[in-house]
């Protein structure tokens, strides 16, 4: 019996899948901002499954996105080689605005916390100036009394040879209280001291935080029952023991996303549509992101903001603010604006009953027909469609000369255009056709504006899964576990040792291998991906090359980045060397498959499309309002073809069909639409 279970910004949301008797049973509950662990808690108690019964749980969290977010991170202090304690503000010289000396950049480690001390590595390995290690200890007790709960040590070239950062680990083991010690080359064994700096030094300030989180949440737990180890999903999409998690807590950020894409890539391999668009709007903001080949898109350079690197491997999401309790405005300009600011959990939307004022995206959605009042999830005082109506026309649509129903249509067409900006993001700036893919739609508010970008952007059709609002829950349930290493060599091709290039590989897959055999969960078995970052000899920019084999020789090396620059740019230069700079390797541990048709229960599905029809009701689209029939979802016959403009009501989310749409069952719950023509 496994429970996968994810913390969103507004609802944490659980699916717990009994692998005996194949029942599913979902819950929904409110996110306690305060204290996660007590909306998981709460949600595994909404089952009605006693917690001691369950085998396995797996954990998606936000704890330590929202602490980077929102700069909430412990005091941490930072031991550097001397002359370079300015490296983690000096950055890239890059701006926070690319016009104007405007917009603010603070360190993630503040200067007075950042101290030296003599040693010197050369990129080549060789000790220029020995370790100082009186220098190291005088520095350790500067920062414990200077408050700080971790500690980054982060030596120049410590890629190369990491001797100096590991001796002065040792001594800092000796004073300091607890195990917060990260070093750069551990987390990050790369060049570029920049990003390898602030990557351990988010490690290190996410740590406490991270830690005293699983601690509570072991310990609520254990006070109901729970004896064995939980999971936590990883940024990159893949999981690891709770026990572990803190020593590399930097690659928990982004782990929401990554669950939500890896249940896309799953859902859309068994679909038969492994190139797809994954599209998550939730509560507070919008993830999308690109699958290939049922294989999501890695990055090892992912920028949670600016002058923030955080070079470990995660799923390639990108996020924009808007999301249901996004609010809408009008600004100085007279202009409607949409975002980033967002209602959350509390107040909430107007339409939540909590005390919300300003007009979300949720609240013109139900505006516009498109929300039923009656089947909001958490209303704690009913609002009637009335009230929402009169908010828009007094804040927005007093201001710009509409009526209330006009001013949350213009609000909904500019939320959609935001989120289709999104998409291109991960799509056209990549060099990828939208129209190559389908639209993966969920997340509690994905289903309601899914065909409305398709249409937008051209993507010929959208899947939505069963369960389209606890799909980062199911990422939890069906994802792998996984471990990334990465190795820098900075050298020529033509120069390569490639029996070192080997052996490397061969290093990081037994260490992998490893770490799966210490995980608390045997996988069914074990597969490698390698693959090196390269780039022509001069260049700045990185071109992730897969490799098809540990043991490459140099001209497949060479051929292999060639083609894989050109697909990239569209772009020969035989007359340039190529680089090998990264050698990367993945080991993941795969995990038994997941019925997906037991989403849905299928003794509750009725026999005909009339069976399922609960009401018809006014639905605005383009200006123009048409009467909608309205289907409850979970009855819908698996094999039923619906006609837009439909709407499709069900616990967790709403999917919203446009005239000239066609939706189909397939043989798992999902629904393919064919998007209409505009």
């Amino acid at each position: 019996m496994v429970a996968g279970i994810d913390v969103g910004g507004t609802f944490t949301d659980l699916i717990l899948i009994d692998g005996t008797t194949g029942q599913v049973r979902i819950a929904k509950t409110p996110t306690t901002v305060d204290n996660q662990a007590f909306g998981v808690v709460a949600a595994l108690e909404a089952t009605g499954q006693p917690i001691a019964g369950i085998d396995m749980i797996v954990h998606g969290t936000t704890t330590t996105t929202n602490a980077v977010l929102e700069r909430r991170l412990a005091r941490t202090g930072l031991i550097t080689t001397a002359g370079f304690r300015d490296v983690l503000e000096l950055g890239r010289r890059t701006r926070p605005q690319p016009y104007g000396m405007t917009g603010v950049f603070v360190p993630v480690i503040p200067r007075d916390l950042r101290l030296e001390v003599a040693e010197r590595m050369e990129a080549s390995g060789r000790v220029r100036v020995p370790l100082d290690e009186d220098g190291v200890r005088a520095a350790v007790r500067r920062l414990l009394e200077a408050g700080c709960e971790s500690l980054v040590i982060h030596f120049l070239h410590a890629y190369a040879n990491p001797a100096h950062e590991r001796r002065a680990a040792e001594i800092a083991a000796e004073l300091w209280p607890n195990d917060h010690v990260t070093t750069g080359h551990s987390l990050l064994s790369e060049a570029r001291e920049f990003e390898r700096g602030v990557t351990a030094a988010v490690n290190a300030s996410v740590q406490p935080i991270l830690k005293r989180y699983v601690e509570r949440l072991r310990g609520e737990l254990s006070a109901r029952g729970y004896r064995r180890e939980f999971l936590v999903m990883n940024g990159n999409g893949g999981m690891i023991s709770a026990a572990k998690v803190t020593r590399e807590a930097a690659k928990t950020v982004m782990s929401g996303p990554a669950s939500g894409v890896m249940a896309a890539a799953y859902t859309g391999r068994r679909a038969w549509h492994p190139n797809l668009i994954t599209y998550d709007m939730g509560g507070t903001s919008t993830d999308v992101a690109l699958i290939r080949d049922a294989q999501p898109a890695v990055s090892n350079e992912t920028e949670i903001e600016y002058a923030m690197p955080i070079h470990v491997p995660m799923v390639d999401v990108r996020t924009v603010g808007a999301g249901g309790g996004s609010i809408a405005r009008v600004d100085e300009a007279g202009l409607i604006r949409v975002g980033p600011e967002s209602a959350g959990a509390a107040p909430g939307p107007i339409c939540y009953g909590r005390g919300g004022t300003e007009p979300t995206i949720s609240d013109a959605n139900l505006v516009l027909g498109r929300l039923n009042p009656g089947r909001l999830l958490s209303v704690d005082n009913p609002v009637t469609q009335d009230t929402v109506r009169a908010a828009f026309a007094d804040r927005i649509g007093a201001r710009i000369g509409m009526d209330g129903v006009a001013a949350a249509g213009a609000v909904l067409r500019l939320a959609n255009l935001k989120m289709a900006g999104a998409v291109r993001m991960v799509s056209l700036a990549k060099g990828h056709d939208p129209r190559d893919f389908a639209l993966f739609a969920f997340g509690g508010a994905g289903p309601l504006h899914a065909c409305a970008l398709a249409r937008e952007l051209g993507i010929p059709r959208v899947l939505v899964p069963a369960r389209p609002g606890i799909t980062n829950a199911l990422g939890c349930v069906v994802a792998d576990l996984r471990h990334d290493f990465v190795r820098t060599i900075n050298r020529p091709v033509a120069d390569l040792d490639m029996a070192a290039v080997h052996a490397i590989l061969a290093e990081q897959k037994a260490e992998g291998l490893a770490l799966i055999g210490e995980e608390a969960v045997a996988p069914e078995s074990v597969r490698f991906a390698h693959s090196a970052d390269m780039q022509f000899v001069g260049q700045t920019h990185l071109v992730n090359v897969p490799l098809p084999t540990a043991e490459p020789d140099r001209a497949t090396l060479q051929a292999l980045f060639e083609k894989a620059y050109f697909a990239r740019f569209k772009v020969k230069l035989p007359e340039i060397r190529a680089s090998l700079v990264n050698l990367n390797t993945s080991v993941i541990g795969t995990r038994p498959a997941v019925d997906l048709s037991a989403l849905i229960d299928p003794a509750g599905r009725a026999g005909s499309l009339d069976g399922a029809l609960v009401e018809t009701r006014p639905v605005w689209f383009d200006g123009t309002w048409h009467e909608t029939p309205v289907y409850a979802r979970e009855k819908l016959p698996l094999d039923a073809t619906i006609a837009g403009p439909a709407v499709l009501e069900q616990l967790d989310a709403t999917t919203v069909l446009e005239p000239g749409d066609v939706a189909r069952g397939d043989a798992e719950g999902n629904l393919v639409v064919e998007v209409g023509k505009p």
